[in-house]
């Protein structure tokens, strides 16, 4: 073809890199939209977190003027509670007094036993012989006893009867003869009485063998009930442990007619705790029933280290459902005050006791965080030192507020929060 009618088609080319126009504005529009989505998303989830409510355990704050709350059966209100162990007072492990091989095991765990029974017997063969050879010696020590007596006899009637020839007659009967009549019964006296040192050395020696024979049998000390055996029939056990495979209590009793609770009081507390004083006791085990009890003694001394006194109260009501190392809760009850005719009455200031967990620390402070509306508020507090789990708050609080004990770790001023189950 001609310069003029030929087309260069060397122009003409493919774009395969870019999309057609239509193509583009579509996919334009397809990210303009899912960036809309994931904000609206976005914005959507920052509002539902800053306006979700937490739930949460709250308590409520009850004011009375003993303490925690009225007790029942009349005794008062609460002065204090602290928390402790059932005990027994009169507990031992009983052991026995001479090494061995337990031989008997007359209990088991639970057994009730009586004062001076036999509890467990060691192998005594070699001492029952010992008491046996010991016997025989007493009864060849008598009869030789009764041999010298005899003699002893025999020689004061020869000494009387030439004494009496020889002051009748000197001739008769020469006074070195009565001498030697003399001599011989002093000396049967003297064999006599050695012999009858030999009877008493032989009556001491049987009475050892006896008591030996005796330390094989493990009595009980008091009329208790056996908590655990330490030993099995077959092992060596000793008055103490020695290692390896010696044993040394054999049993261990208590006698449950002296349960009682030892709890450790706050010393800034102990002040109203007194001797004979009411108590009402909650087993762990049991915290639908309360027992009652009274304040058998205070510990006259303290805990440095805990900063509590040790108090002891009996258990008034008995159960056999209290066993001894359970734990307990007491709560030591206030007297009632009688009313005095035509004296002014006082009023007393409304104590507040919260549980411990209630009260947090901050920079020193003692604080509570408040549920009300929905929402926490912070409030300082004064607060006494822990006593059972509880806290007396002395001032901050005058009672029916709700206070935040759990569900949150890091609260917030005006959070919103919901009371949980």
């Amino acid at each position: 073809m001609s310069a003029t009618g030929t087309a260069d088609l060397s122009k003409l080319r493919i774009n395969r890199d870019d999309p057609p126009p239509a193509v583009r504005r579509a996919l334009g529009r397809v990210l303009w939209l899912v960036a809309g989505a994931v904000l609206i998303i976005a914005v959507v989830v920052i509002i539902g977190r800053r306006g979700a409510a937490i739930p949460v355990q709250v308590v409520t704050v009850a004011a009375t003027t003993g303490g925690e709350g009225a007790a029942s059966g009349g005794g008062g209100s609460v002065a204090v509670v602290a928390n402790g162990y059932v005990v027994a007072r009169t507990k031992a492990a009983v052991s026995a007094k001479i090494p061995g091989r337990l031989a008997v095991l007359n209990v088991s765990e639970g057994s009730e036993v009586r004062k001076g029974e036999i509890i467990a017997r060691l192998d005594n063969a070699d001492y029952a012989a010992a008491v046996g050879q010991a016997e025989a010696e007493l009864a060849s020590a008598k009869a030789t006893l009764i041999e010298t007596q005899s003699d002893r006899d025999q020689l004061q009637r020869e000494f009387v009867r030439v004494r009496d020839v020889h002051t009748q007659n000197p001739t008769l009967v020469s006074t070195q003869e009565v001498e030697n009549a003399e001599s011989k019964m002093r000396q049967g006296d003297a064999r006599s009485a050695a012999q009858q040192a030999r009877v008493d050395a032989a009556a001491a020696g049987l009475r050892m063998t006896q008591a030996n024979l005796e330390n094989t049998y493990i009595r009980a000390p008091f009329t208790g009930t056996v908590l655990r055996k330490e030993a099995e029939v077959g092992e060596v056990v000793a008055p103490s442990v020695g290692g390896g495979l010696t044993r040394g209590a054999v049993v261990t009793m208590a006698d449950l007619a002296t349960l009682e609770v030892e709890v450790d009081v706050n010393e800034a507390y102990i002040a109203r705790i007194s001797g004979g004083q009411q108590a009402r006791i909650t087993l762990d085990a049991y915290p639908d029933t309360a027992f009652r009890g009274n304040v058998r003694q205070v510990v006259p001394t303290a805990d440095r280290q805990r900063a509590t006194v040790q108090v002891k109260v009996a258990i008034v009501d008995r159960d056999p459902r209290i066993l001894t190392e359970m734990g307990a809760k007491v709560e030591f009850l206030e007297a009632p005050r009688a009313a005095t005719p035509g004296a002014a009455q006082v009023v007393e200031r409304p104590r507040i006791v919260v549980p411990a967990a209630a009260v947090r620390s901050e920079s020193g402070q003692s604080i509570v965080w408040l549920v009300r509306d929905g929402k926490l508020h912070r409030r300082d507090v004064d607060a006494g030192p822990v006593s059972g789990n509880f806290r007396e708050i002395r001032s901050g609080l005058s009672g029916g507020e709700q206070l935040l004990v759990g569900g949150i770790e890091t609260p917030r001023d005006g959070q919103r929060v919901k009371v949980g189950p």
